[in-house]
């Protein structure tokens, strides 16, 4: 599922405020109702001023009630009346005895008090007559919800606050934790760690933070490989060189001291262009190695350049025996003619390198519905099969297997030596530059007799295009 982090953090704020929201409505209810209410104490303290307003009135009178209730109210700086329910229906109207039980003049004192109100309410506290009322606007110091303003100032500011503040510590912690370990990986890697790889540690998230742990175990994965491939070509290549450079070195010592100096120079010119050779392959597989080129952008007939490869390799080895079976046609497109040509014409090479003078090297293309088949066969002691997928690595030779031809055992001055190991790693990267396959077996005889190797590309008629 593609976004899937969007959807996890999309779920975890929504749920968070939701939840955010239900607190808040929920405590403040609870707040607002528990501080509605007169405390105890003061409930207590009214019932006895009606009290002694009642007994007052009964047995003192109501001079005596009026001289009380002024002192009262002076001392509770609010307003204390005493009054009968005497209530006079219109229109002949008559009320039932509940009704008139039900009326009051004030709110009880067990009702809650609304705290939003800027005035106290009146409270009743009936006499024991039920028909006489003491009456009292609730004294400031008795009103409830003295700490509901800050109490509501904390769900409504402080909760919220905390919660957020956790919310973003758990997407902090969901988000920093793969990426504090692509930092240490990172870190690692640039120290010189090239085995370090973070997917595996992450294998209980399925999001895009993972596709970038993928992203940075396959970069890791082809940049180690890299480096490991351009140590090892270092290190092969300059064993390669020093064979030539010791060999041009004893033939400057013979051109200094006048022995055989045609010979001498014949070897240095050699060995010269066949460094050239050695260095221009390397830096080609090293840039194919590096760079992986996408070479697709040239239509041709596939055909026809196989068939100026043969003909130049005849004129190269002219006594060994290459035979073709080519179609008239071979459109290929989306490719690169020259990589596919290189390529080719090092295996073709390689083929012919290796083939004896009297056997032959033989090259057929063929065509499926999607792809081309193009098989080099040549008739040399093939390869060790536990070496066949070897022998397309750089400066991989199998000599103790492989024969060479007698022909390609002497000096010759201008002629590719194709001793190096390079040519079939080269074929590799080329070939796979045009989204090709090359892959190597050897065929036998119907007596289970090795004839020799054969080489197999595969090439799409239509590549992709970059």
């Amino acid at each position: 599922m593609k976004n899937r982090l969007l959807i996890k953090l999309c779920c975890i704020i929504g749920a968070g405020t939701v939840l955010l929201f239900w607190m808040i409505d929920i405590l403040s209810s609870q707040a607002e109702q528990s501080m509605s209410s007169i405390a105890d104490e003061h409930k207590q303290e009214l019932r006895d001023f009606a009290k002694q307003a009642e007994y007052i009135y009964l047995k003192q009178g109501e001079a005596a009630l009026e001289v009380w209730l002024d002192d009262l109210r002076e001392q509770e700086k609010t307003w204390i009346a005493v009054a009968y329910s005497d209530i006079k229906p219109l229109a002949n109207s008559d009320f039932t005895y509940r009704y008139e039980q039900g009326i009051w003049l004030g709110r009880s004192i067990d009702w809650m008090i609304h705290l939003y109100f800027e005035y106290n309410p009146i409270m009743d506290i009936p006499f024991s007559d039920k028909n006489t009322h003491f009456l009292i606007q609730l004294p400031q110091r008795m009103r409830p919800g003295k700490y509901y303003t800050y109490a509501d100032s904390a769900i409504q500011f402080a909760l919220p606050l905390v919660l957020l503040s956790l919310l973003s510590l758990v997407l902090y912690q969901h988000l920093m934790s793969p990426l504090r370990r692509l930092e240490n990986a990172t870190k690692q890697f640039s120290e010189g760690n090239f085995d370090v790889r973070i997917n595996a540690s992450l294998d209980s998230r399925d999001d895009e933070l993972t596709a970038l742990a993928d992203t940075f175990d396959h970069m890791a994965d082809r940049t180690s490989k890299l480096i490991a491939s351009q140590r090892q070509m270092l290190s092969d290549l300059s064993h390669e060189l020093r064979t030539p450079l010791t060999r041009m070195d004893m033939a400057v010592d013979f051109l200094e001291l006048q022995l055989d100096p045609k010979k001498a120079a014949d070897r240095l010119r050699y060995e010269a262009i066949n460094m050239r050779e050695l260095v221009e392959d390397a830096l080609t597989l090293a840039y194919l190695d590096t760079e992986r080129p996408k070479l697709n952008n040239e239509t041709f007939d596939l055909a026809e350049l196989i068939n100026v490869i043969c003909e130049d390799s005849r004129f190269e080895y002219p006594k060994h025996t290459l035979i073709t079976h080519l179609p008239d046609q071979a459109l290929i497109k989306n490719s690169s003619q020259r990589a596919l040509g290189q390529g080719i014409e090092n295996v073709i090479r390689n083929a012919l390198h290796y083939t004896p003078t009297d056997k032959n090297v033989m090259v057929s293309l063929s065509k499926t519905d999607t792809l081309y088949s193009l098989v080099i066969q040549d008739e040399g002691q093939g390869v060790p099969e536990e070496l066949l997928e070897d022998i397309f690595k750089p400066f991989f030779r199998v000599d103790k297997a492989r024969t060479l031809s007698d022909a390609q055992s002497e000096l010759k001055i201008g002629q590719k030596r194709s001793g190096f190991g390079l040519g079939l790693s080269l074929a590799l990267r080329q070939v796979e530059a045009v989204k090709g396959t090359i892959k190597a077996s050897n065929y036998y005889s119907a007596d289970a007799q090795k004839l020799g190797l054969l080489i197999t590309i595969e090439l799409p008629c239509v590549s992709a295009e970059s």
